[in-house]
């Protein structure tokens, strides 16, 4: 696992998880087929989360690259169904790994409430980094 200034785990990736926590006991709360019997299911879940965004988010990167490095239209179709699969079967993925890990102790419903839970935990995780990001820059009071 790769290091950023000797650390194993950054700070964002702490808070990642964190708001990926927020997001995921009140999605269990708001959302009927989203359960999580535990606060510790819900942090372990969030965990999850954590690491099956990042893979999916660094494969999403590599095959953007290789779509962009396409010279033909065949490479470019090829690499733009490549990408379409990778954000279809990622859902099913988690649903998977959740399914595999938590059993009955955490349900995150089916493809389309997987989808929205991820989009919802993503858009959460932009805001707080730029809300902290902002926050770093202003002068203390």
């Amino acid at each position: 696992m790769a290091t950023q200034g000797g650390r194993l785990v950054r700070p964002a990736d702490v808070i990642d998880v964190f708001v990926y926590v927020v997001v995921l006991n009140l999605a269990a709360e708001y959302v009927p087929v989203v359960i999580t019997e535990t606060f510790t299911t819900s942090l372990f879940t969030a965990l999850l989360l954590k690491f099956v965004l990042e893979g999916v988010v660094w494969a999403k990167d590599r095959v953007k690259r290789r779509f962009k490095a396409a010279r033909t239209p065949v490479a470019k179709v090829l690499a733009g169904l490549l990408l379409w699969a990778l954000m279809i079967g990622s859902k099913f993925v988690v649903l998977e790994l959740v399914a595999f890990f938590f059993a009955d102790r955490v349900s995150l419903g089916g493809f389309f409430s997987v989808t929205g839970l991820i989009l919802v935990l993503l858009l959460a995780r932009l805001g707080v980094r730029r809300l902290l990001a902002l926050d770093a820059a202003a002068p203390a009071s």
